[in-house]
């Protein structure tokens, strides 16, 4: 091809290229060029085409020594040992200071009894409760023994829970929660309280007196009982208050004395025709027992006129016993079942009660005679064959 140079006015000839060299076509469709920046995607190859992507490899952590760079030499080893001890040393010798600064600095002192603070007592007075610290007035705060000062005020009868606790700089603080009285318990002819997990409270008569406590006098409870013992027969005389006094027409005010000798059969004396009547509960359905009694009791007194005791316990019949007759068996009877609802019971006491008393009395009394004319029948007997013998 021909090319001509314009300063000149030459030509050159130029040769074609060779012929593998050729140009595009402008007909031909160009693929269009991928920008620069894009990074070419390597396609997956046969084996990979079925993952959706490839995982990176897991590091493996590299383990580093407990110890600094610095201290993994020799000579650095020995500079970290003498630094640990160092510390250690400094660290005791900080805690030894401050116990000896807090045994005895004056200021951590229990100068005087006023320095004790004393909460919740109302039974119990100050100096009671005080007698327990004696030996700590005059020494440190923090001598102070407070588990065994709390269990020494425990062991007052009075004391139910106590709690003794320290008050910067120089207090202490003692809360106690005293035990609740519930009834009065003859103890050898001495009356003393008891709380409902049978404890014995000691009392003067003065304070007895001036408390104005208005309970029952209750009979079974000795000191030489094991506490287990007297909680239970307590906690039974508690559901006997309970169920008697459950319509708030406070029955247990008409009793005087109840007997927890027997932890199956709960007795109790009440007031009646001027003598103590003396009334068998048993150990359930006390209500309706009760209301049994009121039902038929001045039917029982027009009877017989010397009843001592009443024996509610049965189901379909009461035991009455006479003052001066000796003790009788009890009846026969099926108990009421536990699942029975308390009316039930009385119920048919009520149907059947009016014969029941008077037939059993009856029975007794002709029993009582036939029994003595076959004594004497016997004894006259005896004497016409001893005097046939002697003739």
């Amino acid at each position: 091809m021909p090319k001509s140079n314009a300063q000149n006015g030459s030509a050159t000839l130029l040769d074609d290229p060779p012929g593998d060299v050729s140009r595009p076509r402008a007909d031909r469709d160009e693929e269009p060029r991928r920008p620069r920046s894009a990074r070419a995607i390597p396609e997956p190859d046969d084996d990979e085409a079925g993952e959706p992507f490839l995982r990176a490899r897991r590091r493996v952590p590299v383990r580093r020594g407990l110890l600094p760079v610095w201290a993994r030499s020799p000579w650095g080893r020995v500079a970290f040992a003498a630094a640990a001890l160092a510390a250690i040393g400094g660290a005791v010798a900080l805690a030894l200071a401050t116990r000896s600064f807090l045994d005895h600095d004056p200021r951590f002192r229990i100068a005087s009894p006023a320095a004790i603070q004393t909460m919740g007592n109302s039974q119990l007075t100050r100096a009671d409760l005080l007698s327990v610290f004696g030996g700590d007035v005059g020494h440190n705060l923090f001598t102070v023994p407070l588990a065994k000062r709390r269990a020494a005020l425990e062991q007052i009868p009075w004391v139910e829970r106590a709690t003794v606790m320290r008050v910067l700089p120089n207090q202490l603080r003692v809360s106690v929660v005293e035990r609740t009285p519930i009834a009065f318990v003859d103890v050898g002819g001495r009356i003393e309280l008891a709380d409902v997990n049978g404890v014995l409270l000691d009392m003067s008569p003065r304070d007895l007196a001036a408390k104005h406590y208005s309970f029952l006098v209750v009979s079974g409870i000795r000191p030489s009982d094991p506490l287990p013992q007297r909680s239970l027969r307590m906690h039974l005389y508690q559901k006997f208050l309970t169920d008697l006094d459950s319509t708030g027409e406070h029955v247990s005010a008409q009793l005087s004395e109840v007997d927890l000798s027997d932890p199956e059969d709960v007795k109790a004396t009440v007031p009646s025709g001027g003598t103590d009547l003396l009334l068998y509960f048993g150990q359930e359905y006390f209500l309706a027992r009760w209301r049994n009694y009121q039902a038929h009791i001045a039917q029982w007194r027009a009877q017989y006129p010397n009843l001592a005791s009443v024996d509610l316990r049965y189901d379909r019949e009461v035991v009455l016993k006479m003052a001066g007759a000796p003790d009788a068996q009890s009846p026969a009877a099926t108990p009421a079942p536990a699942a029975t609802k308390p009316a039930a019971p009385v119920h048919r006491a009520a149907q059947e009660h009016r014969s029941a008393p008077a037939h059993r009395a009856e029975r007794t009394t002709a029993a009582h005679r036939h029994a003595a004319r076959a004594r004497a029948h016997k004894s006259q007997s005896e004497k016409h064959h001893k005097r046939r013998a002697t003739a």
